[in-house]
């Protein structure tokens, strides 16, 4: 049995919103570091900070990311379709992967560079104090969009968006770096405005890694951390006529959750009870976690846990019914078969409607006739009489 949310117009409008707000703070974003980019390199080479280039070349792979992440919001954000049923939030995923890596990329070139320069002759010119007044304006600007970013990917519940927010983040440390860095070398400590430029380097590579890592964690379909797992089942054991939950399985798709959950009910409920019983944890789950796209709940009625799992080779209702008319004499067709399936054993109850001048079927005897069949675990006989006319 399957519970899932349905795509209607309404969502398909919050959809299109979602992909708008992303676009507008990723396009703002992008203008904003491709012109501090300009402003830290230009600066950088002609008043003697190599700390100020590396970060304007951090600022120059913010607008990297931020072309890969209008490209991928255009795309995730879209609605399932056919060969996705699920929507396309794992693409999502996969740019926050690459945008990772691109970071972690660049991270490992500027330090390889900086700690070779480091090792060897290292600055030679003081850094002078157009510098100081490029890295506070990245400070001041970087932080801003980093609060505005974060505010939209939050709202919108993506991670990628967060994750580029972060990433400018990244660049407003790195530019408070330079500015002491700076400060240090036109004191005498010329040496600390390279050190800065690794040490901003290593900032972006522990960026990159975080983020593609979360995201490979969520590829191969990471389930819920044990405390939100805990929860869940606490939430399925408190619903009446759920007796355990042997199975719960869940993984992530961007910002959303699946969840696959085996509930143990009495094995003498109807079908639609179980179903009501299950959507009624549903509910309940969705109000612990809002964030739940899908919830596919199987209704058990024993726990394959604890016992052997009921074999699919037991007799069907049909085969079933045949046998039970040879040793019933005019077996009404009318009558009902409930079959419950339980521990490898079929245990049956026939309804029937016997007219008052008919003898009633002898369960015992018809038990003891089909006690030789393996697979035979009960048979009760429920009758109503009917006056003959």
């Amino acid at each position: 049995m399957k519970e899932h949310r349905s795509q209607s117009a309404k969502q398909q409008v919050n959809l299109s919103e979602e992909r708008r707000a992303a676009s507008r703070v990723t396009i703002i974003g992008m203008i904003l570091d491709a012109v501090l980019g300009v402003i830290k390199i230009i600066g950088g080479a002609l008043f003697h900070s190599q700390a100020l280039v590396v970060d304007g070349i951090h600022s120059f792979s913010d607008v990297m990311s931020d072309f890969v992440v209008l490209g991928v919001m255009r795309v995730s954000r879209q609605g399932p379709d056919a060969d996705h049923p699920y929507g396309h939030q794992r693409i999502e995923t996969m740019g926050t992967m690459v945008l990772g890596s691109f970071l972690i990329a660049v991270g490992a070139a500027l330090a390889w560079d900086n700690t070779l320069r480091l090792m060897g002759e290292g600055a030679t010119d003081l850094p002078e104090w157009p510098v100081l007044v490029a890295a506070a304006v990245s400070v001041g600007s970087k932080e801003w969009i980093y609060r505005y970013t974060r505010h939209i990917g939050i709202r919108i519940r993506s991670d990628l968006i967060i994750a580029n927010a972060w990433h400018s983040r990244t660049d407003a440390f790195s530019s408070v770096i330079v500015l002491f860095s700076t400060m240090g070398a036109m004191l005498g400590y010329i040496w600390l405005d390279v050190l800065a430029a690794v040490v901003i380097s290593v900032i972006i590579i522990h960026i990159g890694w975080k983020f593609t890592w979360d995201s490979v964690k969520e590829l191969v379909d990471t389930g819920l951390s044990p405390e939100d797992t805990k929860l869940l089942k606490e939430t399925a054991l408190a619903i009446d006529g759920v007796r355990n939950v042997h199975e719960l399985r869940s993984r992530r798709m961007g910002h959303d959750i699946m969840l696959d959950v085996h509930l143990v009910v009495r094995p003498e409920i109807s079908v639609s009870e179980g179903h009501q019983i299950g959507m009624q944890m549903v509910s309940a789950m969705r109000e612990q976690l809002d964030n739940i796209l899908d919830i596919n709940f199987h209704i058990d009625a024993e726990n394959d846990e604890d016992h052997p799992q009921t074999s699919e080779q037991l007799p069907g209702r049909e085969e079933i019914r045949e046998l039970l008319s040879r040793h019933i004499d005019r077996l009404p067709p009318d009558s009902r078969l409930r079959l419950h399936y339980l521990r490898n054993k079929v245990h049956m109850e026939l309804f029937m409607e016997i007219p008052e001048t008919e003898p009633l079927p002898d369960a015992r005897r018809i038990s003891r006739e089909l006690e030789h069949y393996p697979w035979f675990g009960s048979l009760r006989i429920w009758h109503a009489h009917t006056e003959h006319h």
